[in-house]
């Protein structure tokens, strides 16, 4: 059987992922936080016809001769690059100028009836997300539409609800990161912040105003007018992030591939900014889709040619015998 019309198979197979991966780019260039992907090819084998010979002291060298057999996927790429920061003027969405993403998990303990505190620490089941569009749930948690908490070291119960309440004043504010930019993750995955209490992070509902920094710490202006500190987040990038896991939703996962998460706060150790009151759009670029669209189609119809020109070849051998 002709070679060429399995060459021209493995090429269909290999464009239609490659239109695959360009539609999902298209259905997302809206989409907050989306990271385009990218499709890499790689020849599948070749049938050695002749093997290389050395040269001889009357004769030069002969290279091989080799028939390639077709296509494979080499990779399909998630690239990383920024997306166009875009201002909304609303506080609670959030940007990320630079590397890192945003962690949001689930808490480990649910908020008690009567007072809306969640007294258990830490999380789990987290993910990471460039997505940064925050709300205040009914009991003034910081979670993302999907409701996972966002991560970073919290005030806990000392905030200023009511009149004669205490909290802590934004200028005694507790730094996460410590001194020397360390990873906030321990051996065992855990959160270890040089200062505070890892949980999710509440704004009193009494609160007058919102306002997050770019190392993305939390303040609130209480009932008294006082400018108080609630919290602050925590970041995390990764040796190699295109090695992510993507499980839907924005959210990526860490696998072997991606190396540790290093977690730390905003603007420390090579961490990105944070940047209120804007979001971080997808970093798909149409002129670029639609002219990879084109090359695939193409070279797509290509591939049938070789499959419809094998098929006549093989018919015309069919009709030798009448």
């Amino acid at each position: 059987m002709l070679r060429s019309m399995y060459s021209g198979i493995s090429g269909l197979k290999n464009f239609q992922v490659k239109l695959d991966v360009i539609g999902n780019n298209i259905a997302n260039v809206n989409t907050v936080g989306f990271k385009k992907g990218r499709v890499n090819f790689k020849d599948l084998m070749s049938q050695t016809q002749a093997g290389a010979a050395g040269s001889t002291s009357t004769t030069g060298g002969v290279n091989p001769k080799q028939v390639g057999l077709g296509s494979q996927l080499a990779a399909i790429d998630t690239i990383h690059g920024g997306g166009s920061l875009q201002g909304t003027g609303r506080g609670l969405d959030l940007a990320i100028e630079g590397d890192g993403f945003f962690m949001v998990a689930n808490a480990n303990g649910a908020p008690e009836e009567d007072s809306g505190f969640i007294t258990d620490e830490g999380f789990n089941n987290t993910l990471f997300t460039r997505n940064g569009i925050f709300y205040m749930d009914n009991n003034g948690y910081l979670v993302n539409g999907d409701g996972k908490y966002l991560v970073g070291i919290t005030a806990g119960d000392e905030l200023v609800i009511e009149k004669d309440d205490t909290g802590i004043f934004h200028e005694d504010g507790l730094k996460a990161s410590g001194d020397e930019g360390a990873n906030l993750f321990d051996d065992a995955g855990e959160l270890t912040p040089a200062e505070g209490t890892v949980g999710p992070i509440r704004i009193p509902t009494t609160a007058k105003e919102v306002n997050i920094g770019e190392d993305g710490t939390i303040t609130y202006t209480d009932l008294n007018g006082k400018l108080m500190w609630a919290g602050q987040l925590i970041m995390a990038k990764f040796p190699n992030a295109g090695g992510l896991a993507k499980v839907g939703s924005n959210y990526y996962q860490q696998t072997t591939n991606s190396g540790v998460a290093y977690a730390q706060t905003a603007t420390v150790a090579g961490m990105g900014k944070v940047v209120p009151g804007a979001v971080e759009m997808s970093n798909v670029d149409l002129s670029e889709e639609f002219t990879e669209m084109i090359v695939a189609q193409r070279g797509f119809q290509s591939n049938t040619r070789i499959i419809t020109t094998s098929d006549e070849i093989l018919q015309e051998l069919v009709n030798l015998k009448r």
